[in-house]
């Protein structure tokens, strides 16, 4: 099954009972603007998660990524209490590259939860499309019974990666962009490069001139040197987040899903005496 829907078939769906839409726009330069924008129009019955506070535990300073992952009884909380059920259909997006709303579609996957899409080209392709928005308050819902229990496999904590690097058995996937990648720049986190062996996949190739995601065939051929690997693929990126994004990409292409360095590059540089590597 694919993990993406179309706003076409999302524009049928909207009145099932079992659906539960999903808004989680996020600019990382201004926290709060998604849930402005969300409460200025939004697909109607959507109910809006904020990156840092639902989809997040706090930082740790000098010892966390930018983003942890959420503390599971939280996460189940938060879902339960927007009406999420075990049996639920969740679709997701953002504003549309689908950067966020993969780091959702991931998190639920992680506590078991498969039945999670995200909508292809996001809400800008929902406005290409002439679709309706709302500015409504969502209705309350009666609380979820979801049951969250993490799968410890589909993750992977720095000191592993450290331990393995020499090994020929793990392959590190680097989602940013390659400038970033190379140290050439590095507008977020105090230090630049990636971590050694890696190699450089940038989430943002996963889609189309038009925002759209790439066929099941051209994302394969972007994993092409892996496809018949019997490495384990590690993505990461700046703070586990567009990670998500290539984790997804692979999925669709019809590979294993990759584990996730959810600390990644801003945990990865926390500690000295874990190496780095510049340049290509």
């Amino acid at each position: 099954m694919s993990q993406l829907i179309s706003v076409a078939e999302l524009a049928e769906r909207l009145d099932e009972p079992g659906l539960r839409l999903f808004d989680v726009r996020f600019y990382l330069d201004r926290p709060e603007q998604g849930r402005l924008d969300f409460n200025a129009g939004h697909i109607s019955g959507a109910r809006y998660l904020h990156l840092n506070d639902d989809l997040s535990d706090p930082i740790i300073p000098g010892a966390s990524g930018r983003h942890p992952l959420p503390n599971s009884a939280h996460f189940q909380a938060c879902l339960r209490r927007n009406g999420v059920d075990s049996d639920s259909m969740v679709v997701v997006y953002d504003e549309g590259p689908g950067f966020f709303a993969a780091r959702l579609w991931w998190l639920l996957r992680w506590v078991r939860h498969d039945q999670v899409r995200v909508l292809n080209g996001g809400l800008a392709a929902w406005k290409a499309a002439k679709l309706p928005l709302s500015s409504e308050t969502p209705r309350p819902l009666t609380e979820g019974n979801i049951s969250v229990r993490p799968d410890p496999y589909k993750v992977i904590d720095a000191q592993t990666i450290l331990r393995r690097l020499d090994e020929n058995s793990m392959q590190l996937l680097d989602a940013r962009a390659p400038e970033r990648f190379r140290g050439a720049v590095e507008p977020i986190d105090p230090i630049a490069g990636h971590i050694p062996g890696a190699a450089n996949l940038p989430c943002a190739a996963n889609l189309d001139g038009k925002g759209l995601w790439l066929s099941p065939k051209a994302l394969r051929l972007r994993f092409a040197p892996w496809v018949n690997s019997k490495k384990t693929l590690v993505c990461y990126c700046g703070s586990g987040v567009t990670a998500c994004h290539s984790i997804l990409a692979a999925v669709e292409a019809g590979l294993a899903e990759p584990v996730l360095y959810a600390g990644s590059w801003s945990e990865w540089i926390t500690q000295p005496g874990r190496p780095v590597a510049t340049g290509e």
